[in-house]
């Protein structure tokens, strides 16, 4: 498992191969000086017990040893700094990646998945990538380079003596092995409750004002009580486990500390090895025991970030399910007619639209209304390319769209969808996110007008560059209706697609953007859907659809006048307006 999750980090570390290579080069030099000053400390030793026979005087192995920690420490900032900056460019490269994927996955994708565990992912787990890529991956360099080099010195010193000062330490790895399942399984466990804290906390700061209008605050406050406390659970257990690591490396470093100790001792007096052999095996030995304790943190990085990289790999792995033909062409305009045959969609297993049929011609104001879930929605979704469309069901101009670019679909399509989103932006970014190129301030006012929003863009401290906060916040549900509505005409599309768009807006000021819209109507393609009669006046037809098929379709007049669906929808209506008028 945790071979196969880290196997998608190996593109990101070969293309900086060199970089890693260039700090292994500067660990080594760095182990090299740091195993030349026990041998200096050696010399020294043996100059002051002999020093007429000492190849170099105690002054100048202590300048020897200093000027081997100066190089020391200069290599040793060119390693980290080298590796360190790797792990950096490798967690910019997977965050990009991430977004870009995230860009291409369908609305269906998301619908699914809640963005405070996608959000924890970009944080929390690319932070533990980013710890694996760089320290975790430095210390297993420096680990390898340490223990072949010293154990080797060791050896030409004493080897039995060798073999008993690490003979703890295969001990440890079996211990070690026996727990970094369970260490994974944890790791992976504490990042699940993390994205979930994260998830609830992105929520209800977004919820914030509905918790406060039912007095909820100490309902959420509980709950995320418990959801953190679940995340501390978690992360004492992985914590207790970790801590079973740790003294198994202090008694492993501490017994071959004392077995040098015992042996080495012996071996001195009876003059086997010289008391300068002893200091040099006791330095190397203590060069040991920092990368042998390192090993359960290595251990540790490496099980979170495998754990966390498979989390991360559950969103480059998602695949989207409306993507391009091979063979899809560009379409530059919609010339003839939108044609739907026997159109049939479903979320899951619930069918939405089952086997509808309709055109629309080139330049026609066709309506789409009915009762709710009945797939109004759907039918707009599916023509942007929002869903994935069956071959044969759908087609633009006689050619089935799937065989068209989405991009080139969608530069001729103006779409306003139920849900008004907006970005924490001015008014004018917020109008003018869909137009490519350099910003044109009239045309910004010009479609500010059409969906009868300018005059209060003008009623605004700053006009177009008043910021409408987090979500619009600053705004009403009819300004924010009346934005989305100026932002899907003002790249000036062929198509447009109005989802509901005047659901929050009065009576009044819903004439108004009428009258507006009925001029920007001319010469273009317009699907809307709504439950309110009134947003169809312009339009030429009607689609009227029950439980996912078409059941009546006409001009106004003629659906009326058969007294069906529509005319009781109508009447019903009517009968409200009445209602409100007494």
């Amino acid at each position: 498992m945790l071979i196969k999750d880290l196997a998608r980090l190996i593109p990101y570390l070969s293309s900086l191969r060199w970089r890693y290579a260039g700090g292994a080069l500067f660990l080594l030099l760095t182990n090299a000086f740091a195993l030349l000053i026990p041998w200096f400390m050696k010399l020294a030793v043996e100059a002051l017990q002999h020093p007429q026979s000492a190849r170099f005087s105690p002054t100048t192995c202590a300048l020897g040893i200093a000027l081997l920690a100066a190089m020391h420490c200069i290599t040793r900032i060119f390693s980290r700094t080298l590796i360190l900056n790797a792990a950096r460019i490798i967690e910019f490269r997977i965050r990009n990646d991430l977004f870009q994927h995230l860009t291409r996955l369908d609305i269906g994708y998301f619908s699914s998945s809640r963005s405070g565990d996608i959000l924890s992912r970009f944080s929390n787990d690319l932070t533990n990538v980013r710890m694996l890529a760089g320290f975790g991956a430095m210390s297993i360099i420096n680990t390898l380079l340490v223990y072949s080099a010293a154990v080797t010195l060791m050896i030409r010193i004493h080897p039995w003596l060798t073999f008993w000062a690490i003979f703890p330490f295969p001990l440890m790895v079996l211990v070690v092995k026996k727990v970094s399942h369970r260490l994974f399984q944890r790791s992976l466990q504490a990042q699940e409750e993390l994205a979930h804290l994260s998830s609830q906390a992105e929520e209800t700061v977004s919820a914030v004002r509905l918790i406060k209008s039912y007095c909820r605050e100490e309902y959420f406050q509980n709950e995320f009580a418990k959801t953190a406390g679940r995340y501390l659970k978690q992360n004492l257990r992985l914590a207790r486990l970790r801590g079973i690591i740790i003294p198994v490396m202090a008694i492993a470093t501490g017994s071959g500390t004392l077995i040098v100790l015992f042996m080495g001792g012996r071996l001195v007096i009876e003059g086997i090895i010289t008391l300068g052999d002893f200091v040099a095996f006791s330095g190397y030995l203590a060069m040991l025991v920092w990368p042998t304790a390192v090993l359960g943190w290595i251990l540790t990085l490496a099980q979170r970030g495998a754990a966390s990289m498979s989390r991360l790999s559950a969103i480059l792995g998602a695949k989207a399910t409306v993507v391009d033909h091979p063979d899809a062409r560009d379409i530059n305009a919609l010339q003839n007619k939108i044609e739907a045959r026997d159109l049939r969609f479903s979320y899951g297993g619930a069918n939405v639209i089952s086997g509808v049929s309709f055109h629309v011609q080139a330049g026609e104001s066709v309506g789409i209304t009915g009762e709710v879930g009945c797939g109004k929605t759907t039918i707009l979704r599916l023509i942007a390319r929002l869903l994935p469309v069956t071959e044969g069901m759908l087609f633009v101009d006689g050619r089935d769209i799937n065989t068209i670019s989405r991009a080139s679909l969608r530069k001729l399509i103006g779409y306003v969808p139920q849900e008004t989103f907006l970005f924490s932006r001015t008014v004018a970014d917020n109008i003018s996110y869909g137009i490519s190129g350099e910003l044109v301030t009239d045309t910004i006012r010009n479609a500010a007008a059409q969906a009868g929003f300018l005059n209060d863009v003008e009623s605004f401290p700053d006009k177009f560059e008043t910021p409408v906060g987090e979500g619009g916040v600053t705004l009403s549900g009819g300004q924010k209706q009346r934005l989305a509505i100026a932002r899907a005409v003002a790249g000036d599309p062929q198509i447009l697609l109005f989802d509901d768009p005047l659901s929050a807006v009065d009576a009044g000021r819903e004439e108004e953007i009428l009258n507006e819209l009925g001029k920007f109507y001319s010469g273009r393609t317009v699907l809307i859907v709504s439950q309110r009669i009134s947003a169809f006046r312009d339009c030429q037809r009607i689609l009227v659809l029950k439980s996912g098929v078409i059941v009546e379709q006409g001009t106004p007049t003629d659906l009326i006048q058969r007294g069906g669906l529509y005319a009781e929808i109508c009447r019903k209506q009517q009968q409200d307006r009445d209602v409100v008028g007494e």
